[in-house]
Formats: C-alpha cells, structure tokens, sequence
C-alpha cells in the first residue's frame, strides 16, 4: 500500500465504529476521496479536532482498495471565525454540500475546484457582514457551476439565442441563464431581471475570486440576496444530488 499527500477540505463524516470515523474529503489533486480516521472519536486522538467539518489540512495517507487511512493531518485552516456565527455555518455547509454533489473522484478539475471552495470558506469566516458573506458566495455559485460545465448565459437568450432587449430581459433557471421576452410566455418560472443585475453577476463570473470591482462599494445585502435566490435555483437544476442545506438557509432567514 502506498502512502500519499494532498491537502484537502472536510465535508462529511460518518461513523464507522465506536472509536473510528470515515472523513468525506475535497482534495486538491485527488478530488473527493473518503478516508478512515481511526480513533478519531477518542479523546486522545491525534486527529481530533482535524477531522471536524470544515477543516483544511495537509494530510498523509495510505492507499486502500475501497477507502484510504489517514495517517497524519496537519490543519491548515479551521476557518474559526465561521464555528461562532450561525449564518456563516450555514452557508459554508451549503457550500460544502455542492462540492460534494458536483465533485468526483480523480476529478480533473480538482485543483481549480479546491481553491475556489478554500477561497470560498475563508472569504466567508473573514466577512465582516452580511453584504461581504453573500458576495462571496455568489463568486462561489457562478464559478462551481461554470467549472461544471453549467455556466450561466448571461450574454444572450439561453433559450433562443438572439439578442436580448435590456428592457425586457428574464432569468429561467430551467434555460440556465437570461431569456428574451418571447422565450419567457414559455416559461413560467421566470422571472424579471434588471439589466444591472445582470452586469453584475457577468462581472461576477467574468473576474477571478479575489478581483475587487465597484460593486464591492455598490452591492447592498438586499441585492445579494435576491442574486443568491437566482443562482441558488440554478444550482439546484443542474445539481446531481439535492441540495438539503438550502432549506436550512430558508429556515434561518
């Protein structure tokens, strides 16, 4: 059996006896790998604490036939300020949650998929409002699901693809972006979209993580959230498996 290092994100653990746990990771050249923490749940444990949801580590393991035993973990980031706040808990579980839907094991797209969702985590323990922690997640929603290959049609008419009027324009999560007015008498769900949201979630999606833009100074919490319902909808259509977070989030609003 080899022995290899990676560095990865805890999303979800389960039981596996009285002292052991399996941790369901996001590794950064593995994808989701699913390894076994003996003695995880003693109070002794070396691990501990590391293998809490949530956690970044270095970590050293040895290749099994179905699932790996990890030999050493070295925290990277707890994102600690995220463990005392209730909304930046949650959210960071909904986010953890579509990695686990969308990601895959030897995932080619591993390494861009795990420093988005580390970004995403750190972003959101380090906000400092309401404002900031949405913003954040709707970089992470635009970019999971454009790396997916579900990428947002913001351009065109997503169900036609002629050009859209600005006065007239909708957003179809069934269509997986904005449609025309002709297209949107087919589609009930839709719903109107000011071209400036639009602009907004373009340069959202258009600009890397870390990029500061003028809508850092213009969003407000209230736009977000309207923002964060649209591509919650979109993520939800496209998603493999449901997202159950999300009806956490409806709960705690």
């Amino acid at each position: 059996m080899q022995n290899f290092t990676t560095n990865a994100i805890n999303l979800k653990s389960y039981n596996l006896s009285e002292t052991d746990r399996i941790i369901v990771m996001y590794s950064k050249d593995k994808g989701i790998i699913r390894g076994v923490a003996k003695g995880a749940k003693k109070t002794t444990s070396k691990l501990g604490g590391r293998m809490d949801m949530l956690v970044a580590n270095q970590l050293m393991l040895r290749q099994g036939r179905n699932l790996d035993t990890i030999c050493q973990a070295q925290a990277i980031n707890t994102f600690k300020n995220t463990r005392n706040d209730l909304d930046k808990m949650v959210y960071s579980m909904y986010c953890a949650e579509i990695v686990n839907s969308f990601g895959v094991e030897n995932d080619p797209n591993s390494e861009e998929i795990y420093e988005l969702f580390y970004k995403t985590l750190d972003a959101i323990s380090k906000s400092k409002d309401k404002t900031e922690l949405l913003l954040a997640i709707l970089k992470f929603q635009l970019k999971i699901t454009h790396i997916a290959g579900y990428s947002l049609e913001l351009e065109t008419c997503a169900c036609c693809g002629g050009e859209i009027d600005k006065e007239n324009m909708y957003f179809s999560s069934e269509n997986g972006g904005t449609i025309c007015f002709e297209c949107k008498k087919h589609s009930i769900k839709a719903v109107k979209l000011h071209y400036k949201i639009r602009d907004f979630l373009n340069t959202l999606l258009q600009l890397d993580f870390d990029a500061k833009t003028r809508y850092d100074e213009l969003a407000t919490e209230r736009i977000c959230e309207f923002c964060f319902e649209l591509l919650k909808r979109h993520v939800e259509q496209f998603s493999p498996k449901k997202i159950k977070s999300a009806e956490i989030l409806e709960i705690t609003k």
